[in-house]
């Protein structure tokens, strides 16, 4: 069945998927072979060794089946079927690694993830498209190591990232646990700048329907207020700068003449990109919609995320001058300051020989290919480049000597030094940051809201206030758990130990200011008020005691002096 069916003879379809599963002493799939001939099943090509043909496997077919990798994985009469390619047996994302065969499992899975959250080039039609939320890179680069598969899905027509100058070295103590140091000089020129798009729709159909007015509404300026912001049709200029509070639309009633302008909401500022007309697709409808489109830059801070093809994540420490960060012989400065930690227990080898041979391919102006599985035992890809630079006149191992940018004096060791693709990812502290003092309160206990969009508060939860039990901060501990969260005072009665049957004296009469003032508190069980006392106590404890009535459970609270 197999040799009509690679050789396409009695009409035997290439798509048609032969499994033999064999009989075993130990319960597995029931035994037999298998023929599956419907349509849209999933199929992939392989090489039948036997044959000498490219055969179609299946999902279930592939199961039972050995594929060797290479020939040197071929096992006589074990092995029929092998590998097209090498990298077959990689994702699209898995096969922009660069060296992947000499990094660890782990670090390669991490980059695919990552490779999907780059601020790199989302689209070409960015003009023309109106997304919610799109993120660009200003400044990209194509890489100059790169894999076969990287021109195969033109990935050059959508780059992710910027060939950057790293120094692997310790150099002050901001490149620890995962940080890595910018050459500020390099940001000011541009190096990881980029953009996010927003878009906001605004339909005067629906605020007129909000207003329960008719449809009266259309986009026009009254107030010449507005007009540094704003257009007479009530549009805003392109290219306007936006902050907090700004009109960036202005319509009146046609009915009343009243006028009005809705205002930029968002805290970070931003420029106007774009503004298209919405109508219906006749183009017989007024103009009752438009949608704008913001431009906010993001260009690299403190606390942005960045990554190599590697899985090498990091986040910026610091921007430092270009006078203050070391130097080469030559006079050239890094733009990334990679920490030497990050390579022993990570095992990114892939990194480093991409390091030279980065290095190689700008001395001779050359790309040079990073496919996995290319290079042998025999002759290992870090040979290939390290001799490489030793004909072009560096080190053979890619170090260099390397100067302080502080006091000029010539560092002792030999520092690693070459070019790696970088990407700047998504994850941005503008995002991401989280800041209270004073804000909303949840109704019910009393404490602050959760959620950084409501201006909440992280929670302080169990193991925190654990942390500070063991650290004996007791002043902290009650700091975060009472006075900035919960504070309150109430009224108790120290002979019942009541807290809720305080109550305030009902006024019989009320004429002036004075009498409308809340007289004396009394218990309503003892009914009288000389033993009501004001202590303070956390509110959550009042609305514990308040469920707890509800069941039926009374909480008797001892009052007394302290020390008592």
């Amino acid at each position: 069945m197999r040799h009509l069916k690679c050789h396409g003879k009695r009409d035997f379809p290439s798509t048609l998927e032969i499994c033999f599963v064999p009989k075993t002493k130990h319960a597995s799939q029931f035994p037999g072979i298998f023929v599956f001939s419907n349509p849209s099943r999933m199929m992939r090509p392989v090489k039948n060794i036997k044959f000498h043909k490219d055969e179609l496997i299946g999902t279930m077919e592939q199961v039972y089946l050995q594929v060797a990798l290479n020939s040197s994985g071929v096992i006589p009469e074990v092995t029929y079927h092998q590998e097209i390619a090498s990298t077959n047996i990689l994702s699209i994302l898995a096969n922009q690694i660069p060296f992947s065969d000499h990094n660890q499992s782990p670090r390669n899975m991490y980059e695919c993830q990552m490779g999907k959250q780059t601020m790199g080039t989302p689209c070409h039609a960015l003009k023309y498209r109106s997304d919610n939320k799109l993120y660009h890179l200003q400044t990209p680069q194509s890489p100059i190591v790169r894999p076969k598969k990287h021109d195969y899905y033109h990935m050059d027509d959508y780059p992710l990232g910027t060939n950057a100058i790293v120094a692997v070295i310790s150099y002050t103590g901001f490149d620890m646990e995962d940080a890595i140091v910018l050459n500020k000089s390099s940001v000011e020129r541009g190096f990881k700048r980029g953009n996010i798009f927003k878009s906001q729709v605004i339909n005067l159909r629906v605020i007129a329907g909000d207003r329960g007015s008719q449809k009266t509404l259309a986009f026009g300026r009254k107030n010449d207020e507005d007009s540094k912001f704003v257009d007479a049709d009530g549009l805003p200029y392109v290219g306007t700068r936006l902050k907090y509070g700004d009109p960036i639309c202005s319509y009146i009633d046609t009915n009343t003449g009243d006028g009005a302008s809705i205002k930029y909401k968002a805290m970070e500022e931003a420029y106007v990109h774009d503004v298209k007309l919405l109508g219906n697709d006749d183009g017989t409808d007024t103009n009752q919609q438009i949608c704008i489109k913001f431009r906010v830059p993001r260009n690299p801070i403190i606390g942005d995320k960045f990554a190599s093809r590697h899985g090498q994540k990091g986040i910026c420490s610091i921007m430092i001058p270009t006078e203050n960060m070391p130097f080469t012989d030559g006079g050239m400065v890094p733009d990334i300051i990679f920490n030497p930690h990050g390579f022993p227990s990570r095992m990114t080898i892939g990194m480093m020989i991409e390091s030279m041979a980065g290095k190689v391919g700008a001395l001779n102006g050359e790309i040079y290919d990073a496919t996995p599985f290319t290079y042998s035992e025999d002759r290992p890809a870090w040979q290939y480049f390290s001799e490489c630079l030793k004909k072009a006149g560096y080190d053979y191992y890619g170090t260099e000597r390397m100067y302080s940018g502080v006091d000029g004096r010539e560092l002792e060791a030999d520092i690693f030094f070459g070019v790696v693709y970088y990407q700047r990812l998504r994850h941005m502290v503008a995002d991401k940051y989280q800041v209270r003092t004073t804000g909303p309160l949840e109704s019910l206990t009393r404490q602050p809201v959760k959620g950084r969009k409501r201006d909440g508060g992280i929670r302080f939860g169990e193991m925190e206030r654990d942390s500070l039990i063991a650290h004996g901060a007791s002043i902290l501990l009650f700091d975060r758990l009472y006075s900035c969260s919960d504070a309150a005072q109430q009224y108790v009665c120290t002979k019942c130990g009541n807290i809720l049957s305080v109550l305030c004296e009902k006024q019989e009469s009320c004429f002036t200011p004075v009498d409308c003032l809340p007289s004396e508190h009394i218990c309503r069980l003892c009914e009288t008020g000389d033993n009501v006392v004001l202590i303070e106590l956390p509110f959550v404890f009042r609305y514990l005691c308040a469920e707890l009535a509800a069941m039926n459970i009374r909480i008797h609270l001892k009052i007394g002096k302290f020390g008592e």
